[in-house]
């Protein structure tokens, strides 16, 4: 029996009870073995329901670097991505850490240059590309049975669901709102599909038209207005090198009901695709003369990545994780690419703070 991987966390609050922990404890051939929290008591009941108090507890990261670990996740605020991965890279640790990449991009590539300098493995939690549409849809793009992709929508829009726990609403910590947080998603699932990480330039804007509302309906409760200093919404106009185009839509509350999020539009020279919502897709295109939809059903069966692992996208991330350090598989979030995401998301910012174009 292959020897068990050592993972340590630093960060052990929404993210980490929330996917990776309930992920990582499935696994057979791992332990937890460090966990890491500014707040020793969210780290101390992480330790015991995940590692039945066996782990080693840490406040501070350094510390937790100087143990014998195979991989360290960093599930902190994205204030904090790139200073704690680059040290976990630069002491020998492979790394998941989580979406987005970095506050900015110069950041991220400083991740990439400590992966290359460290020879160790480096990935971004970007888990929606696990889901079965996501997985179904890039085979049919991998096959080009949409052709060339040259128009896409990357959307992510909430009604009235603004995160009004940890540092959500903090720009300083966060780097944004709603575009940095779910927008991401929808944007790495759009580039993936199309296989495009060539951008030429954007166009941004960013709203506050809703962060001083009170009884606002909010999924989670109200805000509190003089925190809330990121925009409630993004929307950015994307112009890629070889000309295609991607409008992305994101926001935490807008006034809508045509609510959807980390999702994605293409449209091919031979075919289409939607992502009605997560988890459902409808193919489009012209066959024999006649227009036709196609509607998979991505609920039901499938190749898997790994027999005995269940379907859940973080099921897929923690064995694709575990298996590439041990040599048995390949990264399927590659840094380079959730650094273009990142790169696309600064440039909007900064288009929508300039009030002109961002070329890249």
């Amino acid at each position: 029996m292959a020897k068990k991987l050592r993972y340590g966390l630093v960060g052990c609050g929404g993210i980490a009870n929330g996917k990776h922990l309930p992920a990582i404890k499935n696994l057979q051939d791992v332990e937890i073995a460090a966990f890491c929290d500014i707040v020793p008591e969210r780290a101390k009941k992480a330790n015991l329901e995940y590692s039945g108090g066996k782990g080693k507890i840490f406040t501070d990261y350094r510390e937790l670097l100087k143990e014998d670990l195979d991989a360290v996740f960093v599930l902190t605020p994205n204030i904090s991505h790139s200073e704690i991965s680059i040290a976990a890279l630069k002491s020998g640790k492979n790394v998941l850490c989580e979406k987005p990449m970095a506050k900015n991009y110069k950041e991220a590539q400083a991740m990439i240059a400590a992966r290359d300098e460290s020879k160790k493995l480096l990935t971004i939690g970007y888990q929606g590309r696990y889901r079965a549409d996501s997985l179904y849809l890039k085979q049919e793009c991998q096959t080009g049975a949409l052709g060339e992709i040259y128009f896409a929508k990357a959307t992510a829009i909430r009604r009235r669901a603004v995160p009004t726990w940890g540092v959500f609403l903090d720009e300083e910590k966060q780097g944004g709102g709603p575009l940095i947080d779910i927008g991401t998603h929808a944007l790495d699932l759009t580039l993936f599909m199309m296989d495009n990480y060539e951008p030429a330039y954007a166009v941004g804007t960013t709203y506050h038209k809703l962060n001083k509302d009170k009884n606002a309906g909010n999924a989670w409760g109200d805000w509190d207005p003089k925190k809330f200093t990121v925009e409630d919404s993004a929307f950015g106009f994307i112009v890629m090198k070889n000309g295609a185009t991607i409008i992305l839509q994101s926001s935490w509350a807008l006034n809508t009901t045509e609510v959807r999020e980390a999702v994605t539009t293409l449209c091919g020279t031979k075919g289409g695709a939607d992502m009605p919502e997560a988890g459902c897709l409808v193919m489009n295109g012209v066959k024999n003369g006649r227009q036709y939809t196609l509607t998979p059903n991505v609920k039901a069966g499938g190749v898997a990545f790994y027999d005995g692992v269940s379907a859940k996208p973080e099921d897929l991330e923690a064995q694709t994780f575990a298996s590439a350090i041990r040599g048995k598989g390949k990264l399927y979030v590659l840094p380079e690419q959730a650094a273009v995401v990142t790169q696309i998301l600064e440039g909007i910012y900064i288009s929508a703070k300039s009030g002109k174009p961002h070329y890249f």
